[in-house]
């Protein structure tokens, strides 16, 4: 019979930190010398990526939500200045990372299939958007962990990345709302697939649902102005 094991606030504390920890050394990979370059063109990534994910959703659409256009006009209006490239994950989360059973330091790290050189707040970005607190929904807190006690908040994974990697975060939330549409057009795409009768997973009916709830989690960040 399986366990849950629960881990400690102070140790929950201090994994949270150790995985942006994490994303910090990646993000410091030197590009030029290792090769990596090859991967991809880091010019213009920024906007390639806000304009690629709006046509991804135009092309999957099922339902009118006015808050999904409402996003990518925004993303597009304010895109921010590219900032030096580096290597990036772009799905880098608690689901990602293993950990030594006995430490719960961070071990390895999986799933490399989307990565390339670009714009790493736009990871970081990634990141935040997966990065749920106590506060946020449970359709939201069921992908991941981040809202257990002793986590890091959004605001604090902002500062704990700026002190660590020395970049500049005050457009992070240019950067989490775009991470919040990307998982959106992502939910929508397998949605699309089911409402189409290519996948008979029940499940996928919902979907629908956390299209429209992460676009207006997006919406009413912009709206605030805070993560």
């Amino acid at each position: 019979m399986a366990h849950k094991i629960q881990i400690p606030a102070e140790q929950m504390r201090h994994l949270s930190m150790s995985l942006i920890d994490a994303l910090v050394e990646l993000h410091q990979i030197d590009i030029e010398q290792t090769g990596l370059i090859q991967l991809g063109k880091p010019e213009g990534y920024i906007r390639r990526q806000v304009e690629g994910w709006s046509q991804r959703y135009a092309a999957a659409q099922t339902d009118e939500i006015p808050q999904m256009e409402e996003l990518s006009s925004w993303l597009i209006a304010n895109l921010p200045a590219e900032g030096k490239p580096s290597f990036i994950h772009n799905d880098f989360k608690y689901d990602n990372a293993i950990l030594d059973p006995e430490s719960l330091e961070i071990s390895a790290i999986l799933d490399w299939e989307m990565s390339t050189v670009g714009d790493p707040m736009m990871d970081f970005g990634t990141t935040l958007s997966y990065w749920c607190e106590a506060s946020d929904g449970d359709f939201e807190k069921s992908f991941n962990v981040s809202w257990l006690p002793g986590n890091l908040t959004r605001r604090e994974v902002v500062e704990y990345y700026a002190e660590k990697s020395g970049r500049d975060t005050s457009n992070a939330l240019y950067f989490y709302v775009f991470g919040l549409f990307k998982n959106a057009v992502i939910m929508q795409q397998i949605y699309s697939r089911y409402k189409k009768g290519y996948t008979q997973d029940e499940r996928f009916a919902m979907l629908i649902w956390g299209v429209q709830g992460l676009a207006k989690k997006a919406i009413l960040a912009v709206e605030k102005g805070k993560l």
